[in-house]
Formats: C-alpha cells, sequence, structure tokens
C-alpha cells in the first residue's frame, strides 16, 4: 500500500534529509582534512636529528633563545631535566612505525610519541579541545640526560568557547529550520481541514461553513472563503435542480394518469395494451431519471438490510411473472448486513436482473463474501458487452443498440442508476463477460460491522 505523505511531512524529509547529507560531506571533509594536516605537522626525522645535535651542543643556561627561535604556536620545542617522567595521554598514532622511523635517523637516541596533555584546553568542552588541537608529542633522550620535547599542533579554529567555528551557526540554522517546520505545519493545518471538509460536504442540507484560519497565510484564507461561497452556491444550485425535477415529476404523473384514463375507452384491446404499455415505460422512465439524480445528491437512508434476504426476494417476485432467473450463493452470505436504502438496494437488483432478461432471456444470480464485502453477479445468455464499450453502458443514455428503438430496450437509464445507487452506498459495478459468453454485471457493497 503506497504510503501518503502530507506536505509538511514531505517538506520535513527534505530538510532531514538535506542537513543529514550536509553533516555527512562536512564530517568527510573534516576528516580528511585532518589526516592530511597530521601528516604535514609531522617534523621530518632529519629536523629532529639537527634539534637534538644543537641542544646537545649548547650550554644548559644558554639554551632559553634558542628554544624560543625554533618554537613557535604549532611547534613548541623545549626541554626536561633527567629523570622527567611524561604525563602524555595514550595516543592512537601508529607508535611502533613512526618510532622506528626517526629512531633509525636519531643515531641510537631513544624516541617516543605520544599525544601532548592539552594546556590550553577548553574547560567546557575539553574533550573537544583536544579534537580540535590535533597534536603529536615527540620525546627524544638526549644524550646528556635530558628529554627533548617538542609538541606539534595543527589546531583547527575555534571560538573562544572551545567549539569549531560554524558550529553556532548550525546550531542556530537548525533552530530556524525546526521553527520553520513548526510555522510550515501550523500553516498546511487548514489546508487538511479544507480537504476533509470537501469529503463531508452534503448539499442536501444548508453546508456548515469552514471557519476562517485568521493566523494563516492570506492565500489560505482566500481557498477558505472561495471553497465557502462555491458550497453556498452548489447547495443552492441543487435545491433549484430538484426543485424543478420534482415539479415536472408531479405534472408528469398528473398527466400521465389522465392519459391512462382516456386509453381504457380505446375499443380495440391489443391497441390498449400497446398504449398502456407506453405509458408504463415513460413513468419508469421518469422514476429511473429522478433516481439516478437524486442518487449523487447526498446519502440515501439507512437502515440495516439482509441483503441476501432482499436478493431471494426481488427474484420470487420475477419468476412469479413468468421470468427465468435463479439464485445461488457460496459461504455464510446469508448473515450479511448492509447498511443502507431498502427501496434503492431493491432497485439495483430489479434493474440488473431486468437487464439479464430483456436482453439474454434469463438471469443467473450468484451471492458471495469477499473482502468485507458483499458481491452479487448476474449473468445471462445474451450475445454479451464488448470490452471496449462496458464502461460506457454505466453512463446514462448509453445502449448498444443505437436506434433508440423502445421496442428492442429501454432508455439506456438502468445501469446507470444501477451505478449511480451502488455507489451512493460506497459500493461498486462493474461489467465482465460471464462463462456462457453474455454478460456479467458484478456489484460490490460493503457489510455493515457494529463497532
Amino acid at each position: 500500500m503506497m504510503l501518503r505523505w502530507t506536505l509538511a511531512a514531505r517538506l520535513a524529509l527534505i530538510v532531514i534529509i538535506g542537513f543529514s547529507v550536509v553533516a555527512i560531506l562536512v564530517i568527510s571533509v573534516l576528516y580528511m582534512t585532518s589526516i592530511r594536516e597530521t601528516e604535514a605537522i609531522r617534523p621530518t626525522p632529519e629536523r629532529l636529528v639537527a634539534l637534538a645535535v644543537l641542544i646537545e651542543r649548547i650550554e644548559t643556561d644558554q639554551r632559553g633563545p634558542v628554544l624560543e627561535a625554533v618554537s613557535s604556536p604549532q611547534f613548541v620545542v623545549r626541554t626536561e631535566p633527567a629523570g622527567w617522567s611524561s604525563q602524555s595521554q595514550s595516543t592512537a598514532l601508529p607508535q611502533a612505525e613512526l618510532r622506528g622511523l626517526y629512531a633509525a635517523a636519531l643515531a641510537g637516541r631513544a624516541v617516543d610519541i605520544t599525544a601532548p596533555p592539552d594546556q590550553r584546553s577548553n574547560p567546557w568542552f575539553p574533550r573537544l579541545s583536544r579534537l580540535t588541537a590535533n597534536a603529536t608529542e615527540y620525546q627524544i633522550a638526549l644524550r646528556t640526560g635530558e628529554t627533548l620535547v617538542v609538541d606539534a599542533y595543527s589546531r583547527l579554529p575555534v571560538t573562544p568557547l572551545g567549539l569549531p567555528i560554524g558550529f553556532g551557526a548550525g546550531i542556530f540554522g537548525t533552530i530556524v529550520a525546526l521553527l520553520a517546520l513548526l510555522v510550515m505545519q501550523r500553516e498546511t493545518r487548514p489546508l487538511a481541514r479544507l480537504a476533509a471538509a470537501v469529503d463531508r460536504v452534503d448539499l442536501t442540507v444548508d453546508p456548515p461553513l469552514l471557519p476562517q484560519a485568521h493566523r494563516s497565510a492570506p492565500e489560505i484564507r482566500a481557498v477558505i472563503s472561495a471553497f465557502n461561497r462555491l458550497q453556498g452556491r452548489l447547495s443552492e444550485m441543487l435545491r433549484a435542480r430538484m426543485s424543478l425535477i420534482g415539479g415536472i415529476a408531479h405534472d408528469v404523473r398528473t398527466f400521465a394518469t389522465r392519459l391512462r384514463l382516456r386509453v381504457e375507452q380505446i375499443p380495440d384491446p391489443a391497441e390498449q395494451q400497446r398504449a398502456i404499455a407506453d405509458i408504463d415505460d415513460m413513468i419508469r422512465l421518469l422514476d429511473d431519471a429522478l433516481l439516478s439524480s437524486r442518487a449523487g445528491a447526498g446519502g440515501p437512508s439507512q437502515e440495516m438490510v439482509e441483503f441476501a434476504s432482499l436478493v431471494r426476494a426481488e427474484a420470487d417476485d420475477w419468476r412469479k411473472q413468468g421470468q427465468a432467473v435463479d439464485v445461488t450463493s457460496e459461504g455464510a452470505v446469508n448473515d450479511a448486513i448492509v447498511l443502507g436504502d431498502r427501496l434503492s438496494l431493491r432497485r439495483v437488483i430489479a434493474n440488473i436482473v431486468d437487464n439479464a432478461i430483456k436482453y439474454g432471456h434469463l438471469a443467473h444470480v450468484g451471492m458471495s463474501l469477499g473482502h468485507e464485502t458483499v458481491v452479487v453477479t448476474v449473468d445471462d445468455e445474451g450475445p454479451g458487452i464488448p470490452a471496449d464499450q462496458r464502461q460506457a453502458m454505466l453512463e446514462p443514455f448509453n445502449r448498444l443498440e443505437t436506434s433508440r428503438n423502445r421496442s428492442t430496450g429501454g432508455a439506456g437509464l438502468g445501469l446507470a442508476v444501477v451505478r449511480s445507487l451502488v455507489e451512493a452506498h460506497g459500493g461498486s459495478v462493474e461489467i465482465a463477460a460471464a462463462p456462457s459468453g453474455g454478460a456479467r454485471v458484478i456489484v460490490e457493497l460493503p457489510i455493515f460491522r457494529a463497532a
């Protein structure tokens, strides 16, 4: 199942991924730079040999100016008296390899390589300060018994608090981004309410207005106002349409009743029956048109309907009229309850069976259970419906036989009414091919489950 990310979630994901990529790149660059700088600050063995020889040749009281001359903030040189013990911390440097490299050049002078104790570490962030120092300490045993100590530093630029430069800007940017996400979440919340309101629109009653988001952006407020105006206009249009249809239906029924009374005065029985059939077809067409128009104008009335019993009752009515209709069922379909309008559901079954009998001479009705649904299939033994025209048959006034001759079928509203009523009940309708070669109409309706 595809996940549905909200706009706020997508933007937050973009920001998080962006920060992660930048952080990884910065760490990688810092790591690579640190390795190169560590290699660059290592004094050459020749330089240490020259320093050791120079210090050994100078008297102890005269070494101060020389040590200052050869020292710098990144290269600190000092001597320690005999018996001096280092307080340096252990390091993860490859000491054996480096020690061998320098020992070979120092001609018998003992050498040790460690990480120096950082005297300039920040009290707030001592460990971070030691990491930014990037230092190596060389301890060389002079032939005079003293120890030459060389501390090689390559300090990263830091703030007075001991933090790397740019760290504070990163923290500030992160806080700003989080605040921006919170503001964005607040700004998009009215859009979520708007989407929910669209799903709840019921134009059969006065639609409730969506509350204005006074603290949101002007564009959001404009969308909400436009939606409220649209609801009002659609509701007025629907009421006017239903009033017009209701008035026309009333007047047409009145004229049909008068015409029926006059038809009974026709002396020829055959002509009289044909006229009565035409009037009945006209009234049925009017009923279908009314059902089709009302199905999309709000949800149907709801009651708990034993759907299997309803289908069997409708099939019994057709059999009493001498039509070939049989019903089969699978599983526990007899216990299926559908929440909806009983008359509308009977009209669904009646229209499908009527189509099957009219075009396929009989109707095979089958009932089964789907995934939280009850499925009804109606097969006939007619010529079937071509695959490229099946969807069109669910639209109003569409027929395979295009002559519009009433003797060859109805007005093309039967399946359109089925589709409208089924979708109003939260179900679906589909046309397929029956195993016998005829048409198969499949109706699927949700089963009611008590909470």
